[in-house]
């Protein structure tokens, strides 16, 4: 494949005053083999109208309705249509640098199938960005520029929706839009995680994201945190967690608390330890609990940490380095 087709999924609702600058990104990539799917999931403003108006003078550009509700409906619809051998993701509120295209296809291309490419990205909102998504977009961008993203799946997640690329065959191998998982996002980056795509390392910014305070995953109760929880909580379980290992579960927040509620409800042993004074030896859910210390009478132990302080982080994992327990295997955490 020389110049393969590309096929960008660009499902839409409600962003008419985005989707101009969004579809003139696409047309302004110095990649010029691919075609444009984007999907009206129900809009009741003049979206439809605005992708239109683009489709009539560019063929590449198609412009369908969600055959069901809800992004993933729309997802799975523009799939159905897509031809690419090269398939992407875009949010219709965003934007692609112009050398978004050619820098993925060229990577893919270089590295075969079993990969994903991704690209660094930018938050940009006309209010400012706040210090959370600053330093999220930070700690995003220097796993990518290593290609480390998987390390930290059980963070947050690794890939964001908008910026990657794979072979059409791989996305098949992984399910693609498949499962009614939210957030799905995250979902699908546990698959390719679970399906052993290699992540391309990338130093450039290719995406620029944009935050406002009606963006879906500030408004939809599927990006909450319990969701998160959920996905984190399943594939652990699916893919990491080894029932030879005693299973141990760090902190006694919200985090820990769901966690705990979970494990419980399918009948998975575990201990439950914290720093907290006010809560050890008190029991929570029938489940005492106890201080870290006892963590030296368990043996061949697996962690999941709920603990959200950095500085206790940082402390978690020197205890662990001390024991010479490795991330990914021994410990996972979950925030």
């Amino acid at each position: 494949m020389k110049n393969p087709l590309v096929s960008i999924l660009v499902p839409y609702k409600n962003t008419q005053a985005y989707l101009p600058a969004c579809i003139s990104s696409i047309l302004e990539q110095t990649y010029d083999q691919w075609q444009l799917i984007a999907v009206n999931d129900h809009s009741t403003d003049n979206s439809p109208e605005v992708v239109a108006e683009f489709s009539k003078k560019d063929y590449r550009i198609i412009n369908i309705n969600n055959h069901g509700k809800g992004i993933i409906a729309a997802l799975r619809t523009g799939f159905a249509h897509s031809k690419g051998s090269f398939i992407t993701r875009m949010d219709s509120d965003d934007i692609m640098v112009p050398h978004r295209l050619d820098y993925m296809v060229r990577a893919l291309l270089k590295n075969g199938t079993g990969h994903v490419a991704v690209g660094q990205v930018n938050y940009f909102s006309d209010r400012g960005i706040s210090n959370g998504y600053d330093r999220y977009e930070k700690w995003l961008n220097k796993l990518t520029a290593k290609g480390t993203n998987y390390s930290e799946i059980y963070k947050e997640c690794v890939i964001p929706s908008p910026c990657w690329m794979t072979y059409r065959e791989d996305f098949i191998k992984c399910g693609g839009f498949s499962p009614d998982r939210y957030p799905e996002d995250y979902d699908l980056t546990f698959r390719f995680y679970e399906n052993h795509l290699k992540i391309i390392p990338c130093d450039q910014v290719l995406l620029l994201w944009r935050d406002y305070d009606t963006r879906t995953s500030r408004t939809s109760e599927h990006y909450a945190q319990n969701y998160f929880l959920d996905i984190k909580l399943f594939y652990f379980l699916k893919l990491d967690h080894d029932p030879n290992k005693t299973l141990v579960v760090w902190g006694a927040g919200n985090k820990g608390k769901k966690i705990a509620r979970e494990l419980l409800k399918k009948e998975i042993p575990f201990y439950w330890v914290c720093d907290n004074p006010k809560k050890i030896g008190k029991d929570i859910y029938g489940k005492k609990m106890l201080p870290f210390k006892i963590l030296e009478e368990l043996p061949n132990t697996q962690s999941i940490i709920t603990v959200a302080n950095e500085e206790a982080q940082k402390e978690i994992k020197d205890y662990f380095n001390s024991r010479n327990m490795q991330p990914m295997t021994d410990y996972f955490f979950f925030c």
